[in-house]
């Protein structure tokens, strides 16, 4: 008799624990790039009521470098994580993709938060093209260029000037990150996309922002505010996108107020600070809390079920902005007409929803086999568009030239040069590092 295997477990998470054994559970979730220690400086204050769990994202921090390619699967390793920790029951507060985590629990796993914090967070952060550039990018050349342009991300211009020590503390954390794990997030990132869901939030949230954020700034946390019916908002002045390492005091005093008073079940004893006071026109930077009470969205009912062979449009779309990218579609798709449109709606549905959708070749395969035909074919006006795709399919610009030398053997000299010429521009348009 063949017994049937047990599913795989969930890979856990390099973890530190800080606090009481007996005391109520808060998670500490990073942003991309960081490790844990991005939150050493509220650990003091917050460890004397909690037991705080913080954890670092694969390949950051020393961590195995088991790249994770959603952020639900980071939430499942955390999930796998604090089920050996023994832990039912538990507090959140992530920063950016930490706080996408956090937003995926309450959706997944809502039976396990008591009450959740989403510092530097977003129901979609920018656009999937601009996390598959940046995969490109470190593909291309490494972590070196994402490390030297960390500070200005991730700091005001005036913190980074006083800070050295601090800057150069970022900038080594990043260049030591694993580059397959941070383009595996950087992945996660550009699919990660909660928009219709937030109303299905149902945790007391705290949705806190850097006022100076450029990445993910207030308008985004207004955004989550405006969506999550139990919400407040908390924007802190001086502060970037690292907000509990630029501005430490302030995200202690409101993570502290927080979770002492947003919790959804009986705590032991614990001290409540006072509510800080709304913002004035020159609030100081410790005591901005602007709290914004929302009335729950309806959620809408599943839409019923319809028997038979699914239709493969939706599927095709996706894959279609996954490899093409938005950019792209969008233009397509605002082009089509009433002459136009049937063809569009048939290569979605048909070229990307049935046959890029198939499992028998991975998509940097697909992507190789792209190429070739467009240059077999002298459709060299998509030569640009399936070397920026096969880029971030995974192919390096070394292997992308090999396949295009290739071409030149079996599909002639002036087919393959043009082609050349082509995949170059985009070669070092996508290299690039942005700033």
């Amino acid at each position: 008799m063949t017994e049937t295997p047990e599913p795989a477990k969930a890979p856990t998470l390099q973890y530190r624990i800080d606090g009481p054994d007996d005391a109520p559970v808060l998670v500490l979730g990073p942003s991309l790039g960081t490790t844990w220690h991005m939150w050493d400086r509220q650990i003091p204050e917050l460890a004397g009521t909690w037991r705080i769990v913080r954890f670092d994202l694969p390949g950051h921090g020393g961590a195995p470098a088991h790249p994770a390619v959603s952020v639900s699967e980071l939430a499942d390793r955390l999930i796998a994580t604090l089920d050996e920790l023994g832990v039912r029951r538990f507090g959140y507060a992530g920063s950016a993709i930490g706080a996408a985590v956090g937003a995926d629990l309450a959706l997944r796993h809502p039976q396990r938060l008591a009450s959740l914090a989403l510092i530097a967070a977003s129901a979609r952060f920018g656009t999937a093209d601009e996390f598959r550039q940046r995969g490109v990018v470190v593909r291309s050349n490494g972590m070196d260029p994402m490390a030297r342009s960390a500070p200005e991300r991730w700091f005001t211009p005036a913190y980074a000037a006083a800070q050295p020590a601090i800057v150069e503390w970022a900038v080594q954390m990043v260049r030591t990150t694993d580059p397959g794990c941070y383009i595996a997030a950087c992945e996660a990132l550009a699919a990660f996309d909660i928009r219709a869901d937030l109303a299905r939030i149902g945790v007391p949230t705290l949705v806190l922002a850097g006022a100076e954020d450029r990445v993910t700034g207030p308008g985004d946390a207004r955004t989550l505010v405006a969506g999550v019916p139990d919400a407040r908002l908390a924007v802190v002045p001086g502060a970037a996108h690292l907000a509990p390492v630029e501005q430490p005091a302030a995200v202690t005093d409101l993570l502290v107020h927080h979770f002492s008073t947003a919790w959804h079940e009986t705590l032991p004893a614990i001290p409540v600070p006072p509510a800080p006071p709304v913002a004035a026109a020159s609030p100081s930077p410790q005591t901005l809390h602007v709290p914004v009470p929302m009335a729950a969205e309806p959620v809408p009912a599943p839409a019923p079920e319809v028997p038979g062979r699914p239709d493969p449009y939706e599927q095709g779309m996706k894959l279609r902005r996954e490899v093409l990218g938005d950019a792209r579609v969008d233009a397509e798709t605002a082009e089509a007409d009433g002459f136009t449109g049937d063809f569009q709606e048939l290569a979605t549905r048909y070229a990307w929803g049935e046959v890029w959708a198939r499992d028998g070749l991975d998509r940097r395969t697909r992507a190789v086999v792209a190429l070739s035909a467009l240059v077999a074919g002298g459709h060299l006006d998509e030569v640009a568009a399936h070397t920026r795709a096969a880029l971030r399919a995974g192919l390096t610009p070394d292997e992308i030239r090999e396949v295009l030398l290739q071409t030149s053997v079996y599909c002639g000299l002036p087919a393959a040069g043009a082609a050349f010429r082509a995949a170059a521009a985009v070669i070092r348009e996508e290299t690039t590092p942005q700033h």
